[in-house]
Protein backbone atom coordinates (compact mmCIF):
# COMPACT_ATOMS: atom_id res chain seq x y z
CA UNK A 1 0.00 0.00 0.00
CA UNK A 2 2.83 2.38 0.87
CA UNK A 3 4.57 1.72 -2.46
CA UNK A 4 1.33 2.29 -4.38
CA UNK A 5 0.55 5.55 -2.57
CA UNK A 6 4.10 6.82 -3.03
CA UNK A 7 3.97 5.92 -6.72
CA UNK A 8 0.78 7.94 -7.03
CA UNK A 9 2.50 10.90 -5.42
CA UNK A 10 5.37 10.47 -7.88
CA UNK A 11 2.94 10.47 -10.80
CA UNK A 12 1.40 13.71 -9.58
CA UNK A 13 4.83 15.31 -9.08
CA UNK A 14 5.92 14.50 -12.61
CA UNK A 15 2.64 15.31 -14.34
CA UNK A 16 3.31 18.27 -16.67
CA UNK A 17 -0.33 19.33 -16.59
CA UNK A 18 -0.23 19.73 -12.80
CA UNK A 19 3.34 20.88 -12.32
CA UNK A 20 3.50 23.38 -15.13
CA UNK A 21 -0.04 24.03 -16.26
CA UNK A 22 -1.56 27.49 -15.99
CA UNK A 23 -4.92 27.96 -14.31
CA UNK A 24 -7.55 28.76 -16.96
CA UNK A 25 -8.53 31.95 -15.17
CA UNK A 26 -4.98 33.27 -15.47
CA UNK A 27 -5.14 34.43 -11.85
CA UNK A 28 -2.51 32.09 -10.44
CA UNK A 29 0.82 33.77 -9.72
CA UNK A 30 4.02 33.07 -7.84
CA UNK A 31 4.51 34.79 -4.52
CA UNK A 32 7.22 37.45 -4.52
CA UNK A 33 10.61 37.06 -2.92
CA UNK A 34 12.86 39.48 -1.14
CA UNK A 35 12.01 42.57 0.84
CA UNK A 36 9.15 45.04 0.44
CA UNK A 37 7.03 43.15 -2.06
CA UNK A 38 3.33 43.42 -1.23
CA UNK A 39 0.97 41.75 -3.66
CA UNK A 40 -1.93 43.86 -4.94
CA UNK A 41 -5.03 43.18 -2.85
CA UNK A 42 -3.13 41.56 0.02
CA UNK A 43 -4.03 43.01 3.45
CA UNK A 44 -1.17 45.17 4.65
CA UNK A 45 0.96 43.67 7.42
CA UNK A 46 0.78 45.79 10.60
CA UNK A 47 3.68 48.25 11.01
CA UNK A 48 4.61 47.72 7.37
CA UNK A 49 6.55 44.53 8.18
CA UNK A 50 7.14 42.37 5.12
CA UNK A 51 5.13 39.14 5.02
CA UNK A 52 8.32 37.26 4.13
CA UNK A 53 9.03 37.42 7.87
CA UNK A 54 6.25 34.94 8.67
CA UNK A 55 7.48 31.42 9.53
CA UNK A 56 5.54 28.53 11.05
CA UNK A 57 2.91 29.34 13.68
CA UNK A 58 3.83 32.79 14.98
CA UNK A 59 7.58 32.37 14.43
CA UNK A 60 9.70 34.81 12.44
CA UNK A 61 12.25 34.42 9.67
CA UNK A 62 14.60 37.13 8.39
CA UNK A 63 12.96 39.70 6.12
CA UNK A 64 15.27 38.65 3.28
CA UNK A 65 13.53 35.28 3.03
CA UNK A 66 12.06 33.90 -0.16
CA UNK A 67 8.27 33.69 -0.06
CA UNK A 68 7.37 30.37 -1.62
CA UNK A 69 3.85 29.54 -2.72
CA UNK A 70 0.98 30.35 -5.04
CA UNK A 71 -1.50 33.18 -4.59
CA UNK A 72 -4.92 34.14 -5.90
CA UNK A 73 -7.24 37.05 -5.12
CA UNK A 74 -10.88 36.10 -4.65
CA UNK A 75 -12.95 39.16 -3.77
CA UNK A 76 -11.68 40.50 -0.46
CA UNK A 77 -9.76 37.28 0.30
CA UNK A 78 -6.18 36.52 -0.64
CA UNK A 79 -5.76 32.76 -1.00
CA UNK A 80 -2.31 31.19 -0.63
CA UNK A 81 -0.97 27.65 -1.10
CA UNK A 82 2.47 26.36 -0.11
CA UNK A 83 3.96 22.90 0.09
CA UNK A 84 6.97 20.63 -0.17
CA UNK A 85 7.07 17.01 -1.30
CA UNK A 86 9.62 14.27 -1.81
CA UNK A 87 9.36 10.77 -3.20
CA UNK A 88 12.41 9.07 -1.73
CA UNK A 89 14.28 5.87 -1.16
CA UNK A 90 16.11 5.76 2.20
CA UNK A 91 18.61 3.15 3.34
CA UNK A 92 20.39 3.21 6.70
CA UNK A 93 23.18 0.76 7.54
CA UNK A 94 24.20 -1.15 10.65
CA UNK A 95 22.33 -3.48 12.94
CA UNK A 96 19.60 -0.89 13.51
CA UNK A 97 19.37 0.16 9.88
CA UNK A 98 16.43 -0.30 7.51
CA UNK A 99 15.28 0.76 4.06
CA UNK A 100 12.08 2.22 2.65
CA UNK A 101 10.54 3.68 -0.49
CA UNK A 102 8.01 6.37 0.43
CA UNK A 103 7.03 10.02 0.29
CA UNK A 104 7.64 12.83 2.79
CA UNK A 105 5.21 15.67 2.12
CA UNK A 106 3.04 18.50 3.38
CA UNK A 107 0.62 21.05 1.92
CA UNK A 108 -0.49 24.33 3.50
CA UNK A 109 -3.39 26.59 2.51
CA UNK A 110 -4.24 30.02 3.90
CA UNK A 111 -6.95 32.62 3.41
CA UNK A 112 -6.42 36.23 4.50
CA UNK A 113 -8.47 39.41 4.51
CA UNK A 114 -8.61 42.70 6.38
CA UNK A 115 -10.93 42.79 9.41
CA UNK A 116 -11.28 45.79 11.73
CA UNK A 117 -8.01 47.33 10.68
CA UNK A 118 -5.82 44.25 10.65
CA UNK A 119 -5.24 41.02 8.68
CA UNK A 120 -7.20 37.93 9.73
CA UNK A 121 -5.64 34.69 8.47
CA UNK A 122 -7.00 31.15 8.50
CA UNK A 123 -4.43 28.40 7.95
CA UNK A 124 -4.71 24.67 7.33
CA UNK A 125 -1.80 22.30 6.84
CA UNK A 126 -1.95 18.63 5.91
CA UNK A 127 0.39 15.69 5.34
CA UNK A 128 -0.18 12.32 3.68
CA UNK A 129 2.80 10.80 5.48
CA UNK A 130 0.65 8.41 7.57
CA UNK A 131 -0.17 6.80 4.20
CA UNK A 132 3.08 7.32 2.28
CA UNK A 133 5.67 6.43 4.97
CA UNK A 134 3.41 4.34 7.15
CA UNK A 135 2.22 4.39 10.71
CA UNK A 136 5.74 3.93 12.13
CA UNK A 137 7.48 6.45 9.87
CA UNK A 138 10.70 6.22 7.91
CA UNK A 139 14.19 4.95 8.85
CA UNK A 140 16.79 7.47 10.00
CA UNK A 141 19.55 6.63 12.46
CA UNK A 142 19.47 8.04 16.01
CA UNK A 143 15.94 9.45 15.67
CA UNK A 144 13.67 8.71 18.64
CA UNK A 145 10.39 9.96 20.04
CA UNK A 146 6.72 8.91 20.11
CA UNK A 147 5.39 5.36 19.91
CA UNK A 148 4.01 3.00 17.30
CA UNK A 149 1.81 0.02 18.11
CA UNK A 150 2.58 0.46 21.78
CA UNK A 151 6.36 0.38 21.36
CA UNK A 152 8.73 3.39 21.51
CA UNK A 153 10.24 4.32 18.15
CA UNK A 154 13.99 4.28 17.69
CA UNK A 155 16.09 4.95 14.61
CA UNK A 156 12.90 6.00 12.83
CA UNK A 157 11.22 9.36 12.34
CA UNK A 158 7.51 9.27 13.09
CA UNK A 159 5.18 10.52 10.34
CA UNK A 160 3.48 13.88 10.63
CA UNK A 161 -0.22 13.73 11.41
CA UNK A 162 -2.76 14.29 8.65
CA UNK A 163 -3.72 17.56 10.34
CA UNK A 164 -0.55 19.60 10.90
CA UNK A 165 -2.30 22.94 11.47
CA UNK A 166 -5.86 24.21 11.78
CA UNK A 167 -5.54 27.70 13.21
CA UNK A 168 -6.41 31.38 12.88
CA UNK A 169 -4.26 34.47 13.40
CA UNK A 170 -5.20 38.13 13.84
CA UNK A 171 -2.80 41.07 13.99
CA UNK A 172 -3.48 44.76 14.47
CA UNK A 173 -1.38 47.86 14.98
CA UNK A 174 -2.22 49.91 18.08
CA UNK A 175 0.26 52.67 17.25
CA UNK A 176 2.85 53.46 14.64
CA UNK A 177 5.44 51.40 16.50
CA UNK A 178 3.43 48.70 18.32
CA UNK A 179 1.11 45.89 17.26
CA UNK A 180 -0.65 42.94 18.89
CA UNK A 181 -1.18 39.39 17.69
CA UNK A 182 -3.53 36.54 18.65
CA UNK A 183 -3.19 33.02 17.27
CA UNK A 184 -4.78 29.68 18.07
CA UNK A 185 -6.78 26.68 17.06
CA UNK A 186 -7.31 22.94 17.53
CA UNK A 187 -3.97 22.22 15.77
CA UNK A 188 -1.16 24.73 15.91
CA UNK A 189 2.31 25.69 17.06
CA UNK A 190 3.06 27.38 20.40
CA UNK A 191 5.70 30.06 20.95
CA UNK A 192 8.52 27.64 21.72
CA UNK A 193 11.67 27.10 19.68
CA UNK A 194 12.78 28.30 16.24
CA UNK A 195 10.69 28.11 13.10
CA UNK A 196 9.74 24.44 12.68
CA UNK A 197 12.05 22.46 10.40
CA UNK A 198 9.50 21.87 7.57
CA UNK A 199 9.34 25.68 7.17
CA UNK A 200 13.00 26.55 7.75
CA UNK A 201 14.62 27.53 4.46
CA UNK A 202 17.88 26.03 5.74
CA UNK A 203 16.18 22.65 6.31
CA UNK A 204 13.63 22.57 3.48
CA UNK A 205 15.82 20.86 0.82
CA UNK A 206 16.60 17.94 3.15
CA UNK A 207 13.93 15.21 3.17
CA UNK A 208 15.19 13.79 6.49
CA UNK A 209 14.09 15.40 9.76
CA UNK A 210 16.72 16.63 12.25
CA UNK A 211 17.53 14.28 15.12
CA UNK A 212 17.45 17.37 17.40
CA UNK A 213 13.79 17.93 16.52
CA UNK A 214 12.61 16.88 19.99
CA UNK A 215 14.83 19.45 21.70
CA UNK A 216 13.79 22.40 19.53
CA UNK A 217 10.49 22.34 17.65
CA UNK A 218 8.67 19.07 18.39
CA UNK A 219 5.64 21.04 19.64
CA UNK A 220 4.99 22.43 16.13
CA UNK A 221 1.99 20.10 15.97
CA UNK A 222 0.12 20.68 19.23
CA UNK A 223 -3.52 19.66 19.49
CA UNK A 224 -4.79 22.82 21.11
CA UNK A 225 -2.93 26.13 21.40
CA UNK A 226 -3.58 29.82 22.14
CA UNK A 227 -0.84 32.44 21.69
CA UNK A 228 -0.79 36.17 22.38
CA UNK A 229 1.99 38.57 21.48
CA UNK A 230 3.04 42.19 21.25
CA UNK A 231 5.67 43.38 18.80
CA UNK A 232 7.47 46.28 17.19
CA UNK A 233 9.47 46.64 14.01
CA UNK A 234 12.47 44.67 15.29
CA UNK A 235 11.21 42.61 18.25
CA UNK A 236 8.34 40.44 19.47
CA UNK A 237 7.40 39.04 22.89
CA UNK A 238 4.80 36.25 22.97
CA UNK A 239 3.39 33.61 25.25
CA UNK A 240 1.32 30.46 24.73
CA UNK A 241 -0.80 27.95 26.57
CA UNK A 242 -1.12 24.62 24.78
CA UNK A 243 -1.54 20.86 24.93
CA UNK A 244 2.00 19.51 25.01
CA UNK A 245 1.21 15.79 24.88
CA UNK A 246 2.57 13.87 21.94
CA UNK A 247 -0.03 12.63 19.47
CA UNK A 248 -0.81 8.93 19.38
CA UNK A 249 0.00 6.74 16.40
CA UNK A 250 -3.55 7.05 15.03
CA UNK A 251 -2.44 9.81 12.66
CA UNK A 252 -5.80 10.74 11.12
CA UNK A 253 -7.52 12.18 14.22
CA UNK A 254 -7.10 15.26 16.43
CA UNK A 255 -5.90 14.39 19.94
CA UNK A 256 -7.27 17.33 21.90
CA UNK A 257 -6.18 17.69 25.52
CA UNK A 258 -6.02 20.17 28.36
CA UNK A 259 -4.13 23.42 27.71
CA UNK A 260 -1.84 22.88 30.71
CA UNK A 261 1.55 23.53 29.07
CA UNK A 262 2.93 27.05 28.70
CA UNK A 263 5.79 28.88 27.03
CA UNK A 264 7.26 32.28 26.28
CA UNK A 265 9.47 33.50 23.45
CA UNK A 266 11.37 36.67 22.53
CA UNK A 267 12.38 37.58 18.97
CA UNK A 268 15.03 40.14 18.04
CA UNK A 269 15.62 41.21 14.42
CA UNK A 270 18.92 43.17 14.38
CA UNK A 271 18.99 43.39 10.56
CA UNK A 272 16.82 42.31 7.64
CA UNK A 273 19.02 39.22 7.26
CA UNK A 274 19.07 38.00 10.85
CA UNK A 275 16.46 36.55 13.22
CA UNK A 276 17.29 35.66 16.83
CA UNK A 277 15.04 33.93 19.37
CA UNK A 278 15.17 32.63 22.91
CA UNK A 279 12.32 30.68 24.44
CA UNK A 280 11.38 28.50 27.37
CA UNK A 281 8.40 26.39 28.25
CA UNK A 282 6.90 23.75 30.51
CA UNK A 283 5.58 20.86 28.43
CA UNK A 284 3.14 18.77 30.43
CA UNK A 285 3.28 14.99 29.90
CA UNK A 286 5.59 15.46 26.93
CA UNK A 287 7.39 12.13 27.15
CA UNK A 288 6.66 8.58 28.26
CA UNK A 289 8.92 7.16 30.98
CA UNK A 290 10.35 3.65 30.85
CA UNK A 291 7.54 2.42 33.12
CA UNK A 292 4.92 3.88 30.76
CA UNK A 293 3.97 6.86 32.92
CA UNK A 294 3.90 10.39 31.42
CA UNK A 295 6.77 12.77 32.20
CA UNK A 296 6.78 16.54 31.93
CA UNK A 297 9.81 18.49 30.73
CA UNK A 298 11.08 22.04 30.92
CA UNK A 299 12.55 23.15 27.60
CA UNK A 300 14.92 26.04 26.82
CA UNK A 301 15.93 26.99 23.27
CA UNK A 302 17.97 29.65 21.49
CA UNK A 303 18.53 30.07 17.76
CA UNK A 304 20.04 32.29 15.08
CA UNK A 305 18.83 32.29 11.47
CA UNK A 306 20.64 34.17 8.70
CA UNK A 307 19.29 34.60 5.15
CA UNK A 308 20.74 36.36 2.13
CA UNK A 309 19.12 36.83 -1.28
CA UNK A 310 21.47 37.58 -4.21
CA UNK A 311 20.14 37.57 -7.79
CA UNK A 312 17.10 35.59 -6.63
CA UNK A 313 19.38 32.90 -5.16
CA UNK A 314 19.05 32.05 -1.48
CA UNK A 315 21.59 31.33 1.20
CA UNK A 316 20.05 30.21 4.51
CA UNK A 317 21.72 29.12 7.74
CA UNK A 318 20.27 28.21 11.14
CA UNK A 319 22.20 27.50 14.33
CA UNK A 320 20.14 26.35 17.34
CA UNK A 321 20.52 24.88 20.81
CA UNK A 322 17.91 23.26 23.01
CA UNK A 323 17.79 21.65 26.42
CA UNK A 324 15.16 19.32 27.89
CA UNK A 325 15.10 19.14 31.67
CA UNK A 326 13.39 15.92 32.71
CA UNK A 327 12.77 14.57 36.23
CA UNK A 328 15.96 12.47 36.36
CA UNK A 329 18.34 14.31 34.03
CA UNK A 330 18.84 17.16 31.58
CA UNK A 331 19.93 16.65 27.96
CA UNK A 332 21.00 19.16 25.31
CA UNK A 333 21.09 19.26 21.52
CA UNK A 334 22.92 21.51 19.06
CA UNK A 335 22.26 21.84 15.34
CA UNK A 336 23.84 23.81 12.51
CA UNK A 337 22.32 23.58 9.03
CA UNK A 338 22.66 25.49 5.79
CA UNK A 339 21.23 25.51 2.27
CA UNK A 340 22.74 27.48 -0.60
CA UNK A 341 21.49 27.93 -4.15
CA UNK A 342 24.83 27.59 -5.92
CA UNK A 343 23.18 28.25 -9.26
CA UNK A 344 19.63 28.60 -10.49
CA UNK A 345 19.59 24.84 -11.07
CA UNK A 346 21.52 23.52 -8.06
CA UNK A 347 21.05 23.62 -4.26
CA UNK A 348 23.69 22.36 -1.82
CA UNK A 349 22.70 21.65 1.78
CA UNK A 350 24.35 20.31 4.92
CA UNK A 351 23.51 19.62 8.56
CA UNK A 352 25.51 18.78 11.66
CA UNK A 353 24.07 17.74 15.05
CA UNK A 354 25.46 16.91 18.48
CA UNK A 355 23.08 15.78 21.20
CA UNK A 356 22.57 13.65 24.29
CA UNK A 357 20.11 10.81 24.60
CA UNK A 358 19.42 8.33 27.36
CA UNK A 359 19.44 4.57 27.05
CA UNK A 360 15.66 4.64 27.53
CA UNK A 361 15.19 7.05 24.59
CA UNK A 362 17.43 4.90 22.39
CA UNK A 363 15.55 1.77 23.57
CA UNK A 364 18.73 0.04 24.73
CA UNK A 365 18.85 -2.74 27.37
CA UNK A 366 20.98 -0.62 29.70
CA UNK A 367 20.39 1.63 32.69
CA UNK A 368 17.50 3.85 31.56
CA UNK A 369 19.12 7.08 32.82
CA UNK A 370 22.57 6.47 31.33
CA UNK A 371 23.33 9.30 28.90
CA UNK A 372 25.24 9.10 25.61
CA UNK A 373 26.61 11.86 23.39
CA UNK A 374 25.72 11.27 19.74
CA UNK A 375 26.59 13.08 16.52
CA UNK A 376 25.23 13.10 13.00
CA UNK A 377 26.38 14.86 9.82
CA UNK A 378 24.64 15.06 6.45
CA UNK A 379 25.37 16.64 3.08
CA UNK A 380 23.16 16.65 0.01
CA UNK A 381 22.50 18.21 -3.36
CA UNK A 382 19.38 18.89 -5.43
CA UNK A 383 19.53 19.39 -9.17
CA UNK A 384 16.49 21.27 -10.44
CA UNK A 385 15.70 19.54 -13.71
CA UNK A 386 12.50 21.30 -14.77
CA UNK A 387 10.61 24.40 -13.79
CA UNK A 388 7.40 26.07 -14.78
CA UNK A 389 5.63 29.28 -14.02
CA UNK A 390 4.76 28.27 -10.45
CA UNK A 391 6.53 24.99 -9.55
CA UNK A 392 9.88 23.31 -10.02
CA UNK A 393 11.02 19.67 -9.93
CA UNK A 394 14.39 18.39 -8.80
CA UNK A 395 16.28 15.17 -8.21
CA UNK A 396 18.90 14.72 -5.54
CA UNK A 397 20.52 12.74 -2.82
CA UNK A 398 21.77 13.07 0.74
CA UNK A 399 24.37 11.02 2.58
CA UNK A 400 24.86 10.98 6.32
CA UNK A 401 27.03 9.41 8.97
CA UNK A 402 26.20 8.94 12.65
CA UNK A 403 28.80 8.69 15.39
CA UNK A 404 27.95 6.68 18.49
CA UNK A 405 30.12 6.15 21.59
CA UNK A 406 32.08 2.96 22.08
CA UNK A 407 29.71 1.75 24.81
CA UNK A 408 26.84 1.25 22.37
CA UNK A 409 28.68 0.47 19.13
CA UNK A 410 27.64 -3.17 19.37
CA UNK A 411 23.98 -2.20 19.03
CA UNK A 412 24.68 -0.25 15.81
CA UNK A 413 27.23 -2.62 14.26
CA UNK A 414 30.01 -0.04 14.55
CA UNK A 415 30.71 3.51 15.65
CA UNK A 416 29.88 5.19 12.32
CA UNK A 417 26.76 3.73 10.72
CA UNK A 418 25.76 5.54 7.52
CA UNK A 419 22.57 6.33 5.64
CA UNK A 420 21.64 7.43 2.14
CA UNK A 421 18.55 8.86 0.48
CA UNK A 422 17.75 9.50 -3.20
CA UNK A 423 14.67 11.50 -4.12
CA UNK A 424 12.52 13.42 -6.53
CA UNK A 425 11.16 16.67 -5.10
CA UNK A 426 8.71 19.37 -6.08
CA UNK A 427 8.11 22.77 -4.51
CA UNK A 428 6.88 26.25 -5.48
CA UNK A 429 9.05 28.71 -7.32
CA UNK A 430 10.45 31.68 -5.42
Amino acid sequence: MRVVSSALVLAVLLSPSLAFGQDPSGMQMPMPSGHDHQMPGMPEHPLGIDQTRDGSGTSWLPDTSPMLGLMRQRGSWMLMVHGNAFVQYIQSSGDRGDEQFGSINWLMAAAQRDVAGGPLTFRAMFSLEPLTVGRCGYPTLLATGEECRGEPLHDRQHPHDLFMELAAQYRRAISGHLAVEVYGGPVGEPALGPTAFPHRISAMPNPIAPVAHHWLDSTHISFGVVTGGVYGHKWKAETSIFNGREPDDQRYNIDLGALDSYSGRLWIMPTSRLALQVSAGHVKDAEVAADGSPESINRITASLTYHAMVNNRTSATTVAWGQNREPHHATSAFIAETAVDLTRSGTLFARGEILQKSAAELVLPLDDDELFTLSKAQVGYTRWIAEGRTLKVGVGGVVGVSIVPTEIRSFYGGRTPAEFAAYVTIRPQQ
